[in-house]
């Protein structure tokens, strides 16, 4: 009786990959400590400088990450695709609420600037880093 061995599973997980979901994780926290800065003084106007160095900080991450990212050869883009659009419009609706309680305070001028591409980069670092710990299980055939 010979014993038919079926072949092993595909462990997409043991494949090495970039550190994009750490990257954009990074990113997000150097915004959220940039906003909290900047809420803290909400409606006076705050110190900029530190909130726009982490700002900087946090593109530079994210930047990082989506090269990072779009280098992957074999990658299960289209459950990255599906994921990421349904996380990215569910935070986009998170940052519009946040973006409005800031207008409700009368933040203006060089803070709203900054709280707006904060907010950017907090709508793009979560469905960025949920969509490529969802993808990189999946087989990418």
């Amino acid at each position: 009786m010979s014993v038919t061995s079926s072949p092993a599973p595909v462990l997409t997980g043991d494949r090495p990959m970039p550190p994009v979901g750490s990257f954009s994780a990074a990113a997000l926290g150097f915004v959220i400590v940039g906003g909290i800065i900047l809420a803290s003084y909400a409606p006076r106007a705050a110190p900029l400088g530190l909130a726009t160095a982490l700002l900087s900080v946090a593109i530079v991450l994210l930047v990082v990450a989506a090269i990072l990212l779009v280098r992957i050869e074999e990658f299960a883009w289209a459950t990255f695709g599906v994921v990421f659009k349904w996380v990215l419009l569910a935070y986009v609706i998170v940052a519009g609420m946040i973006e409005f309680a800031f207008l409700h305070d009368h933040t203006r001028g060089s803070s709203l600037v900054l709280v707006t591409l904060m907010l950017t980069v907090f709508a793009l670092s979560v469905p960025t880093t949920i969509a490529f710990t969802t993808a990189r299980f999946v087989d990418p055939t």
